[in-house]
Formats: C-alpha cells, structure tokens, sequence
C-alpha cells in the first residue's frame, strides 16, 4: 500500500497506517515525546491529504494492535455490524468527513452508522475535523441512557456531584454533596473518588450517599469510583451500588496496568444487572483519557488519539449510563496547554458520540499544565454548545482529594442560563418540588446546603 504524496515540492511518505494516522493528528505533547508526530505542520497537512484518500475498510484491516494480540481489538471489531459495514467500507476518510457535517445526513443515519465503526475508523475522520467541525458533527448525535433519570437528551445539561474528601470523611463528603445538590448538580450521579479503596470504606459512602437519595426522594444514582473489584466486593456484600465504574484504555496492555481486563469487566456488568438498585437498564460509567495507553506504554506505538479512541470501542460493549474523559487530568506530558487540552476535549466528545455512548467530559487541568481556570469554561461553553451530556460539579472547581482544577457546583447552572439548557427532567421536577428551581432557573432558596438540615 503506497501512502504517499508531494506538497510543494516536496514528497512525504508514510510507512503504515499507524505512522499516517499518528503524524496527521493535532499537536500533540504526549505524541511529541513518543516520538510519532509530525516533524513539520508541512508534513501533517501531507499526512490529513493521504488519510482523505483512505477507505474505511483499509482503516479496519489495520487496527493499532493486532486482532490475534490483543482484547480490546477482538471486542471492538467482533461488534462491527457486518451488513452496514458493506454499504460503508469503500467510504474514503475524507468523504466520511463531508457525509457527517452534511445538512442531510441526519441524527438516525448517523446512529446507524455507528454500529460499523472501529476505532481506528472514528479517529481518523476526527483527524480531518476543525473544532467547529467536531462541535458540529457531536451536536448532530443524541444518545441516551436511563438509570434512574434519562441523560443525554436534547436541551438537556446533567453534572456530576464530585464531593471528594483527602479522609474520606463521612459529614465532610455529607456537606458537600448538600451545597452541590442546592445548586442542582448531581443529576448525573453522585459519584465520590475514594481516598480509601477498602471495602469497608466504600461501603459506608455508598450507604451514606444512598441514605441520602432515599431521604430525599432524589432521581438519581450513586457511585464510588474504587477499584471495580472493591465495588463488585461491596455489592456482594449488600451496599448500595447506583453504577459500577472503571477507568478503560484503548489495548489490553494498558487496562492491565489499571488491573482489569475484559472478563473481569464482563463480570462487573453482570453483577450490577443484577444488585444494582437503579432501575437502569444502563449500569456503568467509565472515565478516559488521552495519554492514558502512553503512560503506561502501552500504545503499541500509535498516537494518543487513535488509543483514546478505541476506549470507547469498548466501553459500547456494555451500554453504559455515561462515560468522561478527564481530558486534562493526566497532565501536561501529554497535553501541554489549554489549546492542546481543548482540542482533546472536543475530539473526545465527537468521538464518544460517533461511536454511539452516553458522553460527558472532566474540563480538567493540573497545576502544572500552561492553562488556568478561564481556559476550562471556555472549553465547557465549547463543549455544551457541541451538546455535552455532563460535567463535573466539584466545591469552588478545586478538588481537595485528587487536587486538580475543574468545573464547579456553580459552573452548570452559568451554563445552562448561558445556552439555555436545563438539568435532566427527572431532575429539574425533583428541584421544582423543593422550590430550588423554576421555569428552569435557581430561586433564591439555591445554593444554602442549609436547607437540607431542616427536615
């Protein structure tokens, strides 16, 4: 296969489609420090021309890591649906691109689509896309799940209640979730990072938060982000489990540096179908991230982009409530400055969305990355405008537990004022009936977690 092509004067050539996707995607520092980035914008431009020209069946053919080495490949090209794959495999990337962000390609047609898409096929046409592009193509895609509320529809903006604590202290966590849910964050989920990851520990937080849905009669769901094997553990044990989480990668060696693996998530799954409080059908919540396979070194030499893309591959295998990349969290060696974080961002959305799940994201930066606050709204704004189905609600935006900077209790409703969205229907009733929301805004009754110590 010749992947060649000349630009003024000059002949660029590409060896694999691993080495064309990785040099014609977006600067990127993680790849810069791999090794596998374009040397020039030159030979990026070069690369984005060659891959316009690639069909979607070559784009299968070549996966990242090969179908007999690797786990995370079998599942996702085992769940391509053959029949529509016929119709699209001769598809150019360049000509998927145009059929997207075409005025008559609809919502459904592109949900049909999805079902025949590989990782590979996702991540190439992202490559091809502008921010606009991605905003674009993301808010032409609807999905939906059900726990115990619906996320994920039109008009609709849901927020994580992130009430972390460096002990894990049962009142502090307790107050915290209280100002988050005066404000109306926790429709997405009410979801605790654990400083401690025993079972005893997360037992108690999954019977403090539920104690707390059932008091208040609250649509919603809770969950403990531990390990998936403490929280399987916990729910055989009879605590209260909402969803089930993990962090997923894109090749089976990366998912075995977090301790799971494809049977073991099978498992999980299966557990929560049948212990899970919630009324689903939709049970499980995964976090992402580009870098994530680099880390580990386990990107088998293809670019952050392509690996990211492939977690999602996976994630569809079973159905879950919503997924989010943590986009700057894993910090600058692998996303530089707020430009590199924003367009990760909206890639992630886009290609969460193509590829058929639930999607929200961590507008997130560390310390130590060249972004600040006003960097991390203006992706929120991007990302709410391309129809975001949630993001994190964390006191003041600083978590005092993984100690990061991200989006505040505050944040969702400024943005669902801004773009004129509202929080998930069950949701917003549930608000109406305490008279912390009307006709879709805060009363002045929000924002006092006080008021939730009267009864």
């Amino acid at each position: 296969m010749l992947l060649r092509t000349k630009l003024y004067g000059t002949t660029y050539e590409f060896g694999s489609i691993k080495e064309l996707l990785a040099k014609a995607n977006e600067e990127k520092s993680g790849d810069r420090g791999a090794g596998i980035a374009a040397d020039s914008v030159a030979e990026r431009v070069a690369a984005r021309g060659v891959l316009a020209e690639v069909t979607l069946g070559t784009l299968r053919e070549n996966p990242a890591v090969p179908y007999e080495d690797d786990e995370v490949t079998r599942v996702i090209d085992d769940a391509v649906n053959e029949w529509i794959f016929a119709e699209i495999k001769g598809w150019k990337v360049g000509d998927f691109r145009e059929w997207l962000l075409a005025d008559t390609t609809t919502p459904a047609m592109i949900t049909r689509v999805s079902g025949a898409l590989t990782g590979e096929m996702v991540a190439a046409v992202t490559k091809l896309m502008s921010n606009m592009d991605l905003m674009l193509a993301a808010r032409k895609i609807e999905v939906s799940a059900h726990c115990n509320n619906t996320i994920g529809l039109h008009g609709r903006l849901a927020s994580r209640n992130q009430p972390n604590h460096p002990t894990d202290s049962v009142e502090g966590i307790r107050a915290a979730i209280y100002e988050g849910l005066s404000y109306g964050s926790g429709d997405s989920v009410i979801g605790i990072n654990p400083s401690d990851d025993t079972v005893g520990s997360v037992a108690r937080l999954l019977e403090m938060t539920y104690e707390i849905i059932e008091r208040w009669e609250i649509p919603t769901q809770n969950c403990l982000l531990a390990h998936v094997t403490t929280q399987m553990e916990a729910m055989r044990k009879g605590a209260p489990v909402g969803l089930v989480f993990q962090s997923i990668a894109g090749s089976q060696k990366a998912n075995e540096a977090f301790g799971v693996d494809v049977a073991m998530l099978d498992e999980a799954y299966d557990l929560a179908k049948r212990y899970c409080f919630t009324a689903g059908p939709n049970y499980m919540y995964f976090e992402t991230g580009q870098g994530t396979a680099l880390s580990a070194d386990a990107h088998h030499g293809a670019d952050q982009l392509v690996m990211e893309a492939r977690n999602y591959g996976l994630a569809k295998r079973y159905d879950p409530y919503q997924v989010n990349t943590v986009v700057g969290f894993i910090g600058p060696e692998y996303l530089y400055d707020a430009v590199q974080i924003t367009r990760a961002g909206l890639e992630d959305h886009f290609m969460g969305k193509l590829t058929g799940i639930s999607m929200g994201c961590d507008a997130c930066y560390t310390n130590h990355a060249v972004a600040a606050q006003n960097d991390i709204e203006n992706l929120a704004v991007l990302l709410s405008a391309a129809g975001c189905n949630y993001f994190m609600g964390v006191p003041m935006g600083d978590d005092a537990m993984l100690s990061y900077q991200c989006t505040s209790y505050h944040d969702a409703p400024s943005l669902r004022q801004l773009l004129g969205l509202r929080p998930l229907p069950e949701f917003e009733a549930w608000m109406e009936g305490l008279g912390l929301m009307a006709d879709g805004v805060l009363t002045e009754r929000a924002g006092d977690a006080s008021f939730f110590l009267q009864r």
